[in-house]
């Protein structure tokens, strides 16, 4: 088969489709002929030699795809050759074939067998940081900061869904989808201050729940913008690893910050969230009330320009790798 490979780490030019050997499935592993993959920011930050794939994962960058099942491993139950999918990976996604665990599978949902490629990361990452860390519920005000983004859209639209007012940083010319998609109040992060935006929309309470993406550099301010019992959620690091932290300011509010990852965690783990998605989160998408938001597609073969795009920031949702 034919892969993305990242021969030496580097630019988007680091990325060279070449032949590589066929994976065989595990006794608990499914092989998916993949029909796309999503294109997430841990990919570049593989592709720069900063996030290696977790021991035993495959080499090359693709933590969620979509595609039909092709093999079905001995130890397998539930899933079947010629069933179409999407699923949650720890690599190997910019592939024409990839091994799978059973666990980290979902049936395509209502929408577009390729569009469903950009569902299973970031509903992962959405649902297991919201819900299972960040205990969001109705009534709850919540800050997604990057709300442009595969991982913000999806925020914004699963924390509407589940009855929270939706605060969200974002350039002003994403507001108006934004809207769209169900945030109540966009914040222009180059030209206001999302700290004092928040405590205006919630009367000066500030945010029980904010999902951050920025780490070191939004960490103070993302304090000061929780409310008393307030859960910070960092998922990124795009604004550096360290900062300094206020524990009076944390022990006044009798606030929680969690940092987590996704990627590295057992394959226990993993299936334990997939189901969760596949219970809770696959209804809303049925429904219509949550829905995968694509900018584009570009060819597997144009992993590079995709990789551009996304460094831009100028994308809003996800980018999709096709084949076929």
């Amino acid at each position: 088969m034919k892969a993305i490979t990242i021969p030496q780490p580097g630019g988007p030019e680091a990325l060279v489709w070449a032949e590589v050997p066929d994976p065989e499935p595990g006794p608990g592993e499914v092989i998916v002929d993949v029909r796309a993959s999503g294109v997430n920011r841990a990919d570049l930050l593989q592709r720069q030699g900063h996030y290696p794939p977790p021991p035993g994962a495959s080499a090359y960058p693709g933590l969620e795809c979509s595609g039909v099942i092709t093999e079905v491993g001995s130890e397998v139950a539930g899933w079947a050759v010629g069933q179409q999918v999407c699923a949650l990976l720890s690599g190997g996604g910019y592939a024409e074939r990839v091994a799978v665990p059973a666990g980290q599978l979902l049936p395509v949902p209502a929408c577009d067998s390729v569009d469903a490629a950009g569902l299973p990361e970031v509903a992962c990452t959405v649902w297991s940081n919201l819900v299972q860390v960040g205990r969001l519920s109705a009534g709850d005000t919540l800050l997604v900061h990057g709300g442009g983004s595969g991982i913000g859209t999806f925020a914004v639209q699963l924390g509407a869904a589940l009855g929270a007012t939706v605060v969200t940083t974002a350039r002003a010319a994403k507001h108006s989808r934004l809207r769209e998609l169900g945030a109540s109040h966009p914040i222009d992060y180059r030209e206001q201050d999302f700290v004092e935006e928040v405590r205006r929309v919630t009367d000066g309470r500030g945010a029980d729940v904010i999902l951050d993406i920025m780490g070191a550099s939004y960490l103070g301010r993302n304090v000061s913008a929780l409310a008393t019992g307030g859960r910070l959620v960092v998922i990124g690091m795009q604004g550096g690893r360290k900062a300094e932290l206020d524990l009076g300011a944390l022990l006044t509010k009798r606030a929680t910050v969690a940092a987590t990852s996704l990627r590295s965690r057992p394959i226990a783990e993993k299936t334990e969230i997939v189901q969760g998605v596949r219970d809770e989160v696959w209804p809303l998408i049925e429904a219509g009330r949550v829905r995968p938001v694509v900018d584009r597609r570009l060819p597997m073969t144009k992993a590079a320009e995709a990789h551009r795009l996304v460094e831009s920031n100028d994308h809003f949702g996800k980018v999709l790798l096709t084949l076929g």
